[in-house]
């Protein structure tokens, strides 16, 4: 709008006659919804060659609740040469167009879990990502190609708290942390660390070469002190924890077999920081036979009051390479010979637990005549995402995010455009007749 006021002023200041008129103002709303809209798809070529600045809404994305919509103009580097549809792919898994393609756009519909789709998570916003290829095939029997390939990066943003059509987003999945509360407000945590344990990790993206580090802990309160322990840990590629592929982090109550691999230092952190933290490192893994980068990992929590000894069913162990051995954070060694032979205790009154899609809660029940502090015993199970990632991407971003502007925010644009508006025409004006009283007085003279 400042370019705008410059713009008819320097035009104004060229007026030498008086019979010259005012051109009209133009549709600048027009056009700054045309630049709104230019900034939700940017591509680029994998030369770095950009695409026209004429064809920056060749790609363009609709997030729904459930599903992302990309649509890809034929014409994609604008000059005048349709690409193929089957030369479009989307995400890691290569999925085709839609049937819902026309003869000028390529379509694709596609769940947002579909595709190989990568979900990122912050304290704000659910994220959706993955790539649109364009990988040109040469006319058959003809070795060459007159188009670059090109890859472009896709998202979808949601607000985590906000809404999606008429339902709340309420995700079971949380990044970098995650909490829940059981009964006498005992509230359990499961978190990315920093490499230094100084402070929750800011993202949850990872390499290849890089070490998960873990804190559980548990909020006290008012509570008498308790001891927190992880029971299992499982990883798997998808929120259902019982899904297949599934591997076993930590089982039997506290053994972290990952440690046991020949490429892995996986451990518990020794020694503990306080009673109501543990800390264990994993180094990153992916799954084999998939092009998803996303790994859930779920573990099971458990907090027994601080005067329990360990044992076979309290413990903390990690597997010693040097000695061939396992090792307990605490307590005599032999109370990590389960974890060989799978047969570790479960204690007298405590329920057998079941993994389930929505985990457990349970609190272990107390006899009469037991000491209270010591018998209590609070579970819960938390999960928390990761994204392990083979190389860095190379791809711009097209962009949407799917909060949209409130009425109150779009009355506020248009009147401060209005009140520009007016006061630009104002001093023009002014500009105009002050221009005509001195023609007019060097006429007379």
């Amino acid at each position: 709008m400042l370019l705008f006021c410059l713009l008819l002023s320097f035009l104004g200041s060229g007026l030498s006659s008086p019979a010259a008129d005012v051109q009209p103002w133009g549709t600048w709303w027009e056009d700054y919804q045309r630049y709104l809209a230019s900034q939700g798809a940017v591509g680029v070529t994998e030369g770095s060659r950009l695409l026209p600045d004429s064809q920056q809404n060749a790609i363009s994305v609709r997030c729904g609740e459930d599903k992302m919509v990309v649509t890809v103009q034929r014409d994609l580097f604008g000059i005048g040469k349709l690409v193929k549809a089957s030369d479009l792919t989307l995400g890691p898994q290569k999925c085709p167009p839609g049937s819902q393609s026309t003869n000028t756009a390529v379509i694709f519909q596609v769940a947002l879990q579909d595709c190989g789709n990568v979900l990122q998570m912050t304290s704000d916003l659910l994220i959706y990502s993955t790539n649109l290829t364009y990988n040109p095939s040469p006319p058959r029997n003809v070795p060459i190609i007159r188009t670059n390939a090109a890859k472009v990066l896709i998202q979808c943003y949601y607000p985590r708290h906000g809404n999606v059509s008429s339902n709340p987003i309420k995700p079971t999945w949380v990044p970098f942390s995650s909490t829940i509360s059981a009964e006498e407000r005992l509230g359990f945590s499961l978190t990315l660390m920093t490499d230094d344990w100084s402070a929750p990790r800011t993202s949850n993206i990872f390499q290849l070469g890089d070490v998960f580090r873990i804190q559980a802990s548990v909020d006290l309160a008012n509570h008498v002190p308790m001891m927190i322990y992880v029971d299992s840990c499982v990883a798997t590629q998808s929120a259902d924890v019982n899904s297949s592929p599934r591997y076993e982090i930590i089982n039997q109550n506290g053994c972290l077999v990952d440690g046991k691999l020949e490429d892995a230092n996986s451990a518990f952190t020794s020694p503990r920081s306080q009673p109501d933290e543990l800390q264990f490192s994993v180094d990153a893994f992916r799954f084999t036979g998939t092009n998803s980068s996303v790994i859930y990992i779920t573990c099971a929590l458990r907090t027994v009051a601080v005067s329990q000894v360990p044992d076979q069913s309290n413990k903390a162990c990690s597997f010693n390479k040097a000695s061939n051995s396992w090792s307990p954070l605490q307590g005599p060694t032999n109370i990590c010979s389960c974890c060989d032979t799978g047969n570790c205790l479960v204690l007298a009154g405590q329920s057998r637990r079941e993994w389930t899609n929505q985990g457990y809660r349970s609190i272990r029940k107390r006899s009469a005549d037991s000491d209270d502090s010591d018998d209590e015993e609070f579970m819960d199970t938390l999960g928390l995402t990761v994204v392990v990632r083979t190389e860095q991407s190379q791809a711009l971003a097209v962009k949407e995010d799917s909060r949209q502007l409130e009425t109150w925010e779009l009355v506020a644009l248009g009147s401060l455009g209005l009140i520009l508006l007016t006061v630009c025409i104002a001093l023009i004006v002014t500009k105009l007749i002050f221009k005509r009283k001195q023609y007019v007085s060097a006429i007379q003279k």
